[in-house]
């Protein structure tokens, strides 16, 4: 993978976000890059913390400002979470719309800071991105523009609240998925450029930050491998998502087929129409198992199982949050995966 300085470390010099212009005045050169050595930063939600702490090792701790039982997109920091960034030495994010937060803080620390180092995991990745519409053969639909009453921010087992997108209508600008970093191959490339930006950072540690992001590749390869070992098993090519659509890498990967009554955009609301069409393929298909969001409500699904074949709703986890009972079993982005996501699928792609 190719990195380039601007991309994968930029550096710049001031910091306003949020209304937060007066209180970073005197902060400037806050950092503690420079005086006292590499070792603290932020990550812009949970995957991202946990990637990072994993490279850093025990040479710097990162922090999510995100709350568990929430997720990062469609959130909104308070006014001091600038200057909470602005003193410490990195700040790992997702160029995505979607994070628009993260976009605005990553942008003013870019031009008024040159201490705290600015990693973009998604650089190098743009050919990768899937569009918001990505679908195999219309499966889940595409409705954006609609309301999803109560889908929003995330509080967990709560609908969404405030996860609003913009819309998704931007002047016919092409929009993408922001859900990469469900793709456990595509996430071993994310982990390598937060990798490559520490060391940028921190030449001293350089070295430890590569072994790092290699010795927790091999663990996002066993993830891969259990997702190739459900698509090789299945005795089913499609499986039904009652939610938006999180999974549009797995399914890009790995050749699955969610079939989802909402969509990607979690604005979305099902038609009567297309809840009887789930339900059909349910029965058609002799699905059994059908899949919600953690961090949604499990209505839709619940009704589905009531309306059909289906016997159960069993959860799967987008990965870009936790829940109190996972934060406090120590479940990070591959403990969510193996433990909550692949025995999901291979029950509901009958891959057991």
């Amino acid at each position: 993978m190719t990195h380039s300085r601007r991309s994968v470390l930029r550096r710049g010099a001031g910091l306003a976000v949020a209304g937060s212009a007066a209180s970073l005045a005197g902060c400037s050169g806050g950092g503690t890059g420079g005086a006292e050595g590499f070792d603290s930063g932020y990550a812009a939600f949970f995957t991202l913390n946990d990637w990072a702490n994993e490279v850093a090792g025990e040479n710097a701790t990162f922090e999510d400002p995100v709350d568990v039982g929430q997720l990062g997109h469609g959130w909104t920091p308070d006014g001091t979470l600038a200057a909470e960034v602005a003193a410490t030495d990195a700040f790992v994010y997702l160029d995505s719309p979607e994070f628009s937060w993260a976009q605005d803080l990553a942008a003013t620390l870019e031009s008024d800071y040159d201490s705290v180092a600015v990693v973009d995991v998604l650089d190098g990745l743009e050919g990768d991105l899937l569009e918001w519409d990505h679908s195999h053969g219309g499966e889940g639909g595409n409705h954006d523009g609609e309301d999803h009453d109560g889908e929003g921010g995330t509080h967990e087992g709560d609908d969404h609240e405030g996860d609003d997108h913009e819309g998704h209508d931007h002047g016919g600008e092409t929009r993408h998925d922001p859900h990469v970093w469900v793709d456990p191959v595509l996430a071993a490339e994310m982990v390598e450029t937060i990798a490559a930006g520490l060391g940028e950072a921190d030449p001293e540690h350089a070295e430890a930050y590569a072994a790092n992001a290699e010795a927790y590749a091999e663990e996002l390869g066993a993830v891969d491998d259990a997702f190739e070992s459900i698509a090789e098993r299945a005795e089913r090519d499609v499986a039904v998502l009652a939610g938006h659509n999180s999974f549009q890498y797995l399914e890009a990967r790995y050749g699955f087929r969610l079939h989802s009554p909402v969509g990607v955009s979690p604005q979305n609301e099902p038609t009567q129409s297309e809840v009887a069409d789930t339900i059909d393929i349910v029965d058609s298909e002799g699905i059994e198992v059908v899949l919600y969001d953690r961090f949604q409500s499990p209505r839709l699904a619940e009704s589905i199982v009531e309306n059909s074949d289906a016997t159960e709703a069993v959860p799967v986890t987008p990965a870009g949050g936790t829940t109190r009972e996972w934060n406090d079993a120590g479940y990070g982005y591959v403990d969510q995966m193996t433990e909550i996501n692949v025995p999901a699928f291979e029950r509901a792609f009958g891959a057991q």
